[in-house]
C-alpha cells in the first residue's frame, strides 16, 4: 500500500518488538517459544492471543530467541518496507536452523496468507504458516511441522474473534493494554490488502469485552484501548434478548466499569463515527477526548479512486462536527501521497486540508502498490517515485508546524496525566500521556508510582513531547 513515513517518529506500526513478559526469569515449560511482532496495534494484540494458546498447550514464552525451540513473526503486510523487513529477518533465523536442526519458524499474521507458497515452497524460509483466523490450530500445526510436515492453515473466518481467550500480556507496562472488540474489515478501499488478509468484518461479544477490561482494571490496568479495523461499525446481536449494542453503547458500558479506567479506541472511519458517539465520549471524563481519523487524501476524486466513500467535504462536515460536540479534542490521521494518477492540484488539496485541520498527530506515507488490490487491478500507479517523496515531504514538514504549534498551546496549562513509567530518557523522570494523548514528562517528586493519576503543570514542549512538572496541589477533576 504505501511506504514508511518521512518523519519517524509518526510512525504507528512498532517494527519488530519481541513479546515476553518481563518478569519471567526461569521458564518452566520444556520447550519454549519466541514471538517478534511488526505491524500495527491489531497484529501485538494478536500476538498476545497467540501467547496465550501456546501457553494453554505447555509451551512457555521466552524473551530471548537464542533460546527457543519456535520462533515465530508475527507479519504485516499494509506496506512494502514491513514486508522487507520480515523477509530479512526470516532469513537471519533460518540460519540459525543449521546449529539448530530441531528449530521450527513460524510466519503469523497477514503476510501468512498473502505469500504462503513462496515462503514454503519456493524460499524454503519457514516451517509454519498461520493466518489472523487460524491461531487456535497452531499446537496441531506445531506437531506436524515436528514430525518433518509443513504447518499450514491460512483459512479466513467469518465468525472468529477469539473473545474466549484472555490474552498475555507481553512487554506490558502494566497500566496500558489493548483490547481488540472487533476482527477484520468491510472496507473495500482500493490501495488496502486488509480485507483480503484478515477477511469480512465480525464483532466480539460485548459481554467478554466488558469482562476482559473488567479483569484488566481489577489486575491494575488504568486504561485500555478498544481496537478494530473500523471500530465505529462494531455491532452485536445478544443471544438473550435480541438486544443490539452499537459502538456507543460498548464504550459507555467499558467507560462505567469505573472512573479510574481510562478509555481509548481506534481507528474510526469518517463515513461510520456517529454524534452518538461524540456525545458518549462528552458524557464520560474517563473517556479520552482523541479520535483517530484517517483522511488519506484531501481531493475528494482521489478519495473516489481509494473508494473511501464521503468527499473532502463530507471529511471536514465530520472535523467541524467533532469540534462542535468536543471543543479541543485531540486529532490525529493518516495520509497517503502519491496514490495513482495524483496530480499536482490534488496534492495542492491534501496540504489545504491539512493547514485547515492542524493535527496533533499525523502517520504520512507515500503510496506503494500492493499486491492483489484493486488498485493494482484497476489504475497506473504512475507518480513517480521523486515526486511521491518531495510531496510527503511537503506534507511532513507542514505538519510539524502545526505539531509544534498544538504542543505550544499546551504550554502554562494544567492537566491529568496517567503515569506509564520511566522516562526513556531518564529514571529520574515519570512519563505518561494526558486525555489528549500527548505525551508528558516530569520529574519524580511525592509518593506516585505507575498507574497513579497526576495534576502536571506544562512548563515547555517540543514538537512532540510535553514537559513539566507534578502540580502540589492535586486538582480535583
Amino acid at each position: 500500500m504505501f511506504e514508511l513515513t518521512l518523519d519517524k517518529k509518526h510512525d504507528e506500526s512498532r517494527q519488530g518488538e519481541a513479546f515476553a513478559p518481563k518478569h519471567i526469569v526461569n521458564n518452566p515449560f520444556t520447550k519454549k517459544f519466541y514471538i517478534e511482532s511488526y505491524g500495527c496495534a491489531m497484529n501485538f494484540a494478536d500476538s498476545e492471543v497467540v501467547a496465550s494458546i501456546l501457553q494453554e498447550k505447555g509451551f512457555g514464552i521466552t524473551p530471548q530467541f537464542e533460546e527457543a525451540d519456535m520462533i515465530f513473526i508475527n507479519t504485516c503486510s499494509i506496506r512494502e518496507k514491513a514486508e522487507a523487513t520480515v523477509r530479512r529477518r526470516l532469513t537471519e533465523f533460518r540460519k540459525m536452523k543449521k546449529d539448530n536442526p530441531g528449530l521450527l519458524v513460524g510466519v503469523l499474521g497477514c503476510m501468512a496468507e498473502r505469500l504462503k507458497s513462496k515462503f514454503l515452497e519456493e524460499e524454503k524460509l519457514v516451517d509454519i504458516v498461520v493466518g489472523p483466523d487460524a491461531y487456535r490450530s497452531l499446537p496441531a500445526l506445531i506437531d506436524e511441522a515436528e514430525s518433518g510436515q509443513k504447518g499450514v492453515n491460512v483459512l479466513l473466518s467469518r465468525e472468529e474473534t477469539y473473545g474466549d481467550i484472555s490474552p498475555i500480556r507481553l512487554n506490558s507496562n502494566g497500566v496500558t493494554a489493548f483490547v481488540s472488540i472487533m476482527r477484520g474489515c468491510n472496507n473495500m478501499c482500493s490501495f488496502c490488502v486488509v480485507p483480503f488478509t484478515r477477511g469480512r468484518e465480525r464483532s466480539r461479544d460485548a459481554d467478554s469485552v466488558i469482562k476482559e477490561c473488567t479483569d484488566l482494571f481489577n489486575d491494575g490496568y488504568r486504561e485500555v484501548t478498544l481496537l478494530g479495523q473500523n471500530v465505529d461499525s462494531y455491532q452485536w446481536v445478544s443471544s438473550a434478548d435480541n438486544s443490539v449494542v452499537s459502538f456507543a453503547n460498548l464504550l459507555e458500558k467499558v467507560a462505567q466499569i469505573s472512573p479510574l479506567l481510562r478509555v481509548r479506541f481506534s481507528t474510526s472511519h469518517p463515513k461510520d463515527i456517529t454524534d452518538e458517539v461524540l456525545f458518549t465520549m462528552r458524557k464520560y471524563d474517563n473517556i479520552c477526548k482523541y479520535i483517530h481519523l484517517p483522511v488519506q487524501s484531501g481531493s475528494t476524486r482521489i478519495l473516489q479512486m481509494m473508494n473511501r466513500t464521503y468527499t473532502r467535504e463530507w471529511y471536514i462536515s465530520k472535523v467541524n462536527r467533532i469540534r462542535e460536540i468536543l471543543p479541543g479534542c485531540g486529532l490525529s490521521t493518516d495520509s497517503i501521497t502519491g496514490f495513482c494518477g495524483e496530480t499536482e492540484e490534488d496534492h495542492k488539496e491534501t496540504l489545504s486540508l491539512f493547514e485547515y485541520c492542524e493535527y496533533d498527530l499525523a502517520y504520512m506515507y507515500f503510496y506503494s502498490e500492493r499486491p492483489g488490490t484493486l488498485a493494482e487491478r484497476r489504475f497506473k500507479d504512475d507518480v513517480p517515485l521523486e515526486v511521491k517523496k518531495r510531496r510527503l515531504q511537503e506534507i511532513v514538514d507542514l505538519h510539524r508546524v502545526h505539531s509544534l504549534k498544538s504542543m505550544q498551546k499546551d504550554v502554562g496549562k494544567i492537566f491529568k496525566v496517567l503515569i506509564e513509567g520511566d522516562s526513556k530518557k531518564s529514571d529520574q523522570q515519570w512519563a505518561g500521556r494526558s486525555d489528549h494523548n500527548k505525551m508528558t514528562v516530569f520529574p519524580k517528586t511525592g509518593n506516585y508510582k505507575k498507574g497513579d493519576y497526576v495534576d502536571v503543570f506544562v512548563e515547555s514542549c517540543t514538537a512532540g513531547t510535553l514537559i513539566g512538572k507534578i502540580k502540589e496541589d492535586q486538582l480535583t477533576w
